[in-house]
């Protein structure tokens, strides 16, 4: 390519840049047409694909004026990151609250976001559960059974994936049940990561590399992702439930500042309080996700696997009937649970570079 063939291409890159910013910009200001963008982590691309449509309709029979919806997906702490570091969003929608706090710290979200809406912001949850090949051929049942020799792990990085997060901590719980010392559960995740064939950045990626790249024995996944492989490839791979899991509480909330600077506050809030509507719930139920709505929950698990989902205790927290699921609170909450095993030198430094 010549000198001028580059000056000309770089000055119709410019062009077109400038254009696609002036037509994002504008479209807040005109009075018929809103938009936002929401940010979200690497599992919920089919879910707010799907979301988004009804809500725009929702939207513009509420509002009269017709809103359209982008969505950005990638590893949940990779996107928080970037969203503090000037990434658009009007509202995030990530894996846990501790990747929405980091957005918070950066002065974006005003404090209180948990409470800002129902059930800790967190309209629909799931759990970490394994994947494996159809006829399950080494023979995985439990945690302990990802640190055997000859397995190939597959799991996301925690540096990146807020799923990836929720697996650490669900595979450190097992452990600890299991009566092992701190340091004990500290060589066992060790060797669980020892194990590990690819640490992609988010559970999506990961999800690549075990079903359509054949890597590694098991996935180590969402239960919504698990489902979702179980729909496209009937008969490939099985769903294996742990004896213990943890309950993974997605958290949602408007970018104030960014809102505002784009008009697009009381839309924003909108999108999420409709997240909680029993039309979204529906929406959440068929994309595997556990709906915040008892009776639409109860409704889907009458229907689905009875083996990975059974029943919602007095508490309204999900349950299996054979797997005892914890919480981040016993981990002391995410700024705490953070500190502990996801910082800089923290234990999963520690275990995964040894």
């Amino acid at each position: 390519m010549t000198k001028r063939q580059v000056t000309l291409l770089l000055a119709l890159t410019a062009v077109l840049g400038s254009l696609t910013f002036t037509g994002c910009a504008s479209r807040n200001n005109d009075d018929s047409e809103l938009e936002i963008v929401n940010v979200s982590y690497d599992p919920t691309r089919e879910l707010y694909q799907a979301y988004n449509r009804i809500f725009e309709a929702h939207y513009e029979t509420l509002t009269g004026k017709k809103i359209h919806v982008t969505q950005s997906h990638g590893g949940s702490g990779k996107q928080a990151l970037e969203v503090a570091n000037g990434l658009r969003a009007d509202v995030v929608t990530l894996a846990l609250e501790g990747d929405v706090q980091v957005v918070a710290d950066a002065g974006l979200i005003e404090p209180g976001f948990v409470s800002k809406f129902p059930l800790d912001s967190s309209p629909y949850t799931s759990t970490i559960v394994f994947l494996v090949r159809a006829g399950n051929p080494k023979q995985i049942k439990d945690w302990n059974d990802l640190i055997k020799g000859g397995v190939g792990v597959i799991t996301p990085n925690p540096k990146t994936s807020g799923g990836a997060m929720w697996n650490y901590l669900a595979a450190w719980y097992y452990f600890e049940q299991q009566g092992q010392t701190e340091k004990d559960i500290v060589e066992s995740i060790r060797a669980l990561y020892k194990n590990v064939v690819v640490l992609d950045s988010g559970a999506r990626g990961a999800t690549t590399s075990f079903v359509e790249n054949g890597q590694g024995d098991v996935l180590v996944a969402w239960e919504n992702e698990a489902f979702l492989a179980l729909r496209e490839y009937p008969g490939k791979y099985e769903i294996v439930v742990p004896s213990v899991s943890i309950l993974c509480q997605p958290t949602v909330a408007v970018v104030d500042e960014v809102a505002k600077k784009h008009g697009a506050a009381e839309a924003a809030s909108e999108y999420l309080s409709f997240l909680y509507s029993d039309q979204a719930q529906e929406v959440e139920a068929e994309n595997f996700y556990r709906p915040s709505s008892k009776e639409i929950y109860e409704r889907y698990v009458s229907d689905s696997n009875d083996s990975v989902v059974n029943k919602i205790p007095e508490d309204g927290k999900w349950i299996n009937d054979n797997v005892t699921l914890t919480n981040i609170d016993h981990f002391g909450g995410w700024k705490k649970a953070r500190a502990v095993h996801f910082a800089d030198g923290a234990y999963f430094d520690q275990i995964y570079e040894k």
